[in-house]
């Protein structure tokens, strides 16, 4: 993966970027997705953003060699610290889990201001984020779910709109663990993803057997035994 030619899920990311925006990409590790943006005229302008310092240095040598020093600003600092409410119109964040990306948006709200939409690529529990969106006034307009290189990732956008929009109310909880539109769409990979999830849960399940009774341990199966339920019910359809 380069400036020129990103992964399968970073790319799918940036064709979400709208055309002439201003993005900050948080937790930019070698800058290659605002490079990639920039260079390909997607995005007029943006923010790598980094708070470890290796990582930090090596997005600020990308974007030197890059010669895009006068588009791109390389930033050190946690989370949405990097921006300043209003600099920016789209927000990235990608590679990282769910309920930390949740926990960003949530300590950097102040910062959205002007924000216009969020790209968000978690490599687990989306679900922390479909459930952020819906306690903050974010419609979730698009998903996509592709597999690379045996990994499976999901891709989740949202807009300034109406939270409620995409869910159905009968199937909300299915929705918002699955993905409204992964749902509809079930695509191989989707498929794929939530028959693994489920043997896992199997397994977890069967270990908890061996492990005798209390009273946590009960609530913990009821749990993955109505996940486990809800997996087949997607599959069935």
């Amino acid at each position: 993966m380069n400036i020129e030619q990103l992964s399968k899920r970073l790319e799918t990311v940036v064709t979400y970027i709208p055309s002439g925006a201003t993005v900050a990409d948080i937790g930019s590790d070698h800058a290659y997705l605002p490079c990639y943006a920039v260079r390909k005229g997607i995005a007029d302008r943006a923010i790598a953003g980094e708070v470890v310092k290796g990582p930090f240095l090596s997005a600020e040598k990308q974007v030197k060699d890059a010669c895009l020093q006068d588009k791109i600003d390389v930033r050190l600092g946690n989370g949405l610290e990097v921006i300043a409410p209003g600099e920016v119109d789209c927000i990235t964040i990608a590679g990282m889990g769910g309920a930390l990306i949740a926990s960003i948006l949530e300590a950097g709200k102040d910062k959205l201001h002007g924000v216009k939409r969020l790209i968000l690529q978690p490599n687990l529990s989306a679900i922390s984020i479909r459930n952020w969106l819906l306690e903050n006034d974010w419609e979730l307009t698009d998903e996509k779910i592709v597999e690379e290189d045996g990994k499976i990732y999901e891709i989740l956008v949202a807009d300034r709109g109406e939270p409620l929009r995409p869910y159905s109310e009968d199937d909300m909880q299915k929705e918002r663990l699955f993905g409204p539109f992964l749902m509809r769409e079930r695509n191989d990979a989707f498929l794929k993803k939530w028959e693994q999830e489920k043997a896992q849960w199997n397994n977890i399940l069967s270990n908890m057997k061996k492990a005798g009774h209390s009273e946590g341990l009960q609530e913990r199966k009821e749990e993955l035994m109505r996940k486990i339920q809800m997996v087949e019910e997607v599959h069935s359809k």
